[in-house]
Formats: structure tokens, C-alpha cells, sequence
């Protein structure tokens, strides 16, 4: 699958300046962004062997993609993402086209989706039951340690989310790689410049090496594997460019502390440097996965953050 432009909606909907059309940015991120992490997804379900034996839950699921994509190697998949309705409910024309929209969503096949599907407004907890099969694997596909302060509230969705999980279950955390190896981070810092009078309400930050086993550790999980894949992101042209890394939510501060139009102008200057002479504009980058694992008892204990095994992942180029 080749990606392509999409643009990616902040996951949180408090965190989004008034000015921003919240439905506009989920349909951005739905259609632009959200397919430049195909590689991601596709690099941790070959790892884990996703497949009819999965029972999935994607956290801040966004709008169904990895959802869609688990639900076709024959996952039953569960997502949740409260804090995004906006991408929760492109998420249910997605999955499940035919559904009712209530509250708590449902679980049915629907036409794009031959497995059972769980779409949750509410916490995870919601799905939850007597009868209930333990999830095999949790993913959280949103990238973290890009915004100041986005572990807030990771950890208490995760311990709400694996309170019922066995003893091995597998859950995915992901973040981008070394500023060196992302081309987008340059860009990236244009969020930072701009944003500089509220650097502490969720501005964009370089991602540090061991952001994702800091959660981890904090959610009492061990790490048991990471890997790195190559997500180049590629636009038809320089206004997709804009619009799907707005969608992102990264530069939702550097508009609050300035203005929608002087954040698009000074984004598409720090695009130019990556157009090509046929208009489209390619940055190839690199992100990083970490498996971690519900501990077997108590006595496991939580884990430290330095205690992972490091594995090279497979790499998905264009």
C-alpha cells in the first residue's frame, strides 16, 4: 500500500484552539494523513501475526484505519477514542457503514469489515463484560512524545484499558524516530517558533529515545521488543502538504498564539526545501515501535524504562 498525503487531527479535543474546524481536521486526517503510517501498521501486525486468533483494541483509534486494516487479516477489533468524536464517528462510516450511531457504539459486521467491530465512545471499560473474551493485543498507533505533555492521561487510559488483560498480552506504543532520520521535523519546528509564548500547552517537541518505555514503565508494562519503520510522508501538492500535517494537531498551539493564515504561510515556506520539480512535496521519515507485555503476577512488578530488548524492525520503504 503506498502512502499517501493525509492529515492527521489532534486526538484531543480540548487541546484544539477555537479556531480550528474540528470536523474539517478529522476529515483531513482521515483522507491525507492518516496513510502515511500504513508502514507502521503494517510492520507490527506482521510482527505480532494479526490474525483471526486477534482479539484487537486500538486506543485513540482516530478514524479506523489500523482498525480496518487488523479487521482484514480476520481480527475482531475494538476501538476508543472519547477524546476525538470527530474522528470516532468518520471512524463508524469507515467500519461500519450501516450501524446505529448511539452512544457506546456497537458491535456487528458491517460492510467494509468482515469481523466483529466495537466502536466506543467511552472508555474502554465500557466493553467490558462476564462474557467477555481478554483482548490479545492493544495498540495505541498515535504517535507519542511529540507534544509537550501528551503522557497525560496515557497512562491512567492504559491501566483502565489492561485491567482485565491476561498476563502477556502484547501492547503497541509508537512515536516518531530521531529528529536526524525525519525529514518532517524541520517543519515540524515551525510549530515550536510559533508557539513559543505557550510552549507548555502542548506545543511540538523532538521525540527523545526513550519516550516510549518511559510510558511503559509508568503503566507498570515490560518491554519486550522495539523496532523502527520507514514512513515517508508524500503530497500531491503543496496545499495537501499543509492541510494533512495541520491535521496532525502539532501546530494547533502555534495557531492560538498567532493566527490560522501566518501558520499556514510560514508551514508552506518550510515545506518548499521538499517539493519536486513535479509539485509534489516528500519527506521520508522514520518511526519507532515498542512492544511491551502485561506482567505474569505480581511479582513482576513494574518495569524500568531502560529494561527493554531492542530488536531492529522491519523496514518499509516507498
Amino acid at each position: 500500500m503506498t502512502p499517501t498525503l493525509v492529515r492527521q487531527h489532534v486526538s484531543h479535543a480540548d487541546s484544539a484552539p477555537p479556531r480550528v474546524d474540528r470536523c474539517a481536521r478529522a476529515r483531513d486526517w482521515s483522507e491525507i494523513q492518516e496513510r502515511m503510517l500504513v508502514p507502521l501498521f503494517d510492520a507490527v501486525y506482521d510482527r505480532l501475526e494479526v490474525g483471526p486468533a486477534t482479539r484487537l483494541l486500538g486506543l485513540r483509534c482516530g478514524s479506523g484505519l489500523a482498525l480496518l486494516m487488523a479487521a482484514a487479516r480476520g481480527a475482531a477489533v475494538t476501538g476508543a477514542d472519547p477524546a476525538a468524536p470527530e474522528r470516532l464517528a468518520l471512524a463508524r462510516e469507515r467500519l461500519l457503514p450501516d450501524a446505529r450511531r448511539g452512544r457506546g457504539g456497537g458491535a456487528r459486521r458491517g460492510t467494509r469489515a468482515g469481523t466483529p467491530v466495537t466502536l466506543l465512545d467511552g472508555p474502554p471499560a465500557d466493553a467490558a463484560g462476564p462474557g467477555t473474551a481478554p483482548y490479545t493485543l492493544v495498540t495505541v498507533f498515535e504517535p507519542i512524545g511529540s507534544l509537550a505533555g501528551d503522557f497525560e492521561g496515557l497512562g491512567e487510559l492504559l491501566t483502565g484499558a489492561l485491567a482485565p488483560a491476561a498476563p502477556g498480552t502484547a501492547v503497541v506504543l509508537t512515536g516518531w524516530g530521531p529528529p536526524e532520520r525525519c525529514a518532517t521535523s524541520a517543519v515540524l519546528r515551525v510549530a515550536t517558533r510559533l508557539a513559543d509564548p505557550l510552549r507548555s500547552a502542548r506545543s511540538w517537541r523532538p521525540a527523545r529515545r526513550d519516550d516510549l518505555e518511559e510510558v511503559a514503565g509508568r503503566a507498570g508494562l515490560k518491554p519486550d521488543g522495539s523496532g523502527r519503520v520507514s514512513c515517508p510522508f508524500g503530497y500531491a501538492d503543496l496545499d495537501s502538504a499543509v492541510r494533512g500535517l495541520l491535521s496532525t494537531g502539532l501546530f494547533d498551539a502555534a495557531i492560538a498564539a498567532t493566527d490560522a493564515k501566518q501558520v499556514d504561510k510560514e508551514l508552506a515556506e518550510a515545506l518548499h526545501p521538499h517539493r519536486r520539480p513535479d509539485g509534489t512535496v516528500w519527506m521520508p521519515n522514520v518511526f519507532r515501535y515498542l512492544i511491551a507485555r502485561v506482567p505474569q503476577g505480581p511479582s513482576s512488578g513494574s518495569c524500568r524504562a531502560g529494561g527493554a530488548r531492542s530488536e531492529p524492525g522491519p523496514d518499509a520503504g516507498p
